[in-house]
């Protein structure tokens, strides 16, 4: 029964906001064409910066660029209590989700998930955001051109989330 009412949530979900919109006499098939106009006309808005950012993200990780900085930032990294080979992870993850997807992928594989580095790199994941992604889409989705000191702040909130995320697994699991 829980399996027939999970399966059909969605669909009720839809049929339910129709009706809605229908009852209050508000032509559904029209609204939605409207939506999904706008939503291109954001789409071409946007995509030149998030094809650009991926590229370079690409480009960062083929030629070894991200390698060397790991290394050369593994000392601090080793002081705050963050390992250094979770470092490629910190520097991708606030450019593409889907490249630090990868590199936790890696992570995970190479160290194992019940790791301590497999544990942080999953807790790094899901605690922190693709910073750059996410103000390019929505602050140029909103045609925002000056964004001050948003970068900086969610950098900072980054940094936060990858030391809290070491330190809660260390908390929480031992390393």
């Amino acid at each position: 029964m829980l399996d027939l009412f999970f399966t059909m949530l969605v669909p009720l979900t839809i049929a339910g906001v129709a009706l809605y919109g229908a009852l209050r006499r508000v032509d559904v098939y029209d609204a939605l064409v409207s939506g999904a106009g706008e939503g291109l006309a954001v789409l071409a808005r946007i995509a030149p910066a998030l094809v650009g950012l991926l590229t370079a993200v690409y480009m960062l990780r083929a030629s070894g660029a991200l390698d060397l900085a790991a290394h050369a930032l593994a000392p601090l990294l080793d002081r705050v209590g963050l390992p250094s080979e979770l470092l490629g992870l910190m520097l991708v993850r606030p450019i593409s989700g889907s490249a630090a997807l990868g590199v936790g992928a890696e992570l995970i594989e190479t160290y194992g998930p019940d790791s301590y580095l497999g544990r942080v790199a999953a807790v790094m994941l899901g605690s922190t955001e693709t910073t750059f992604y996410t103000v390019a889409v929505y602050f140029g989705a909103v045609g925002v051109s000056r964004t001050r000191y948003v970068v900086p702040a969610a950098l900072c909130a980054d940094v936060t989330g990858f030391l809290a995320a070491a330190w809660a697994v260390r908390l929480c699991f031992g390393t």
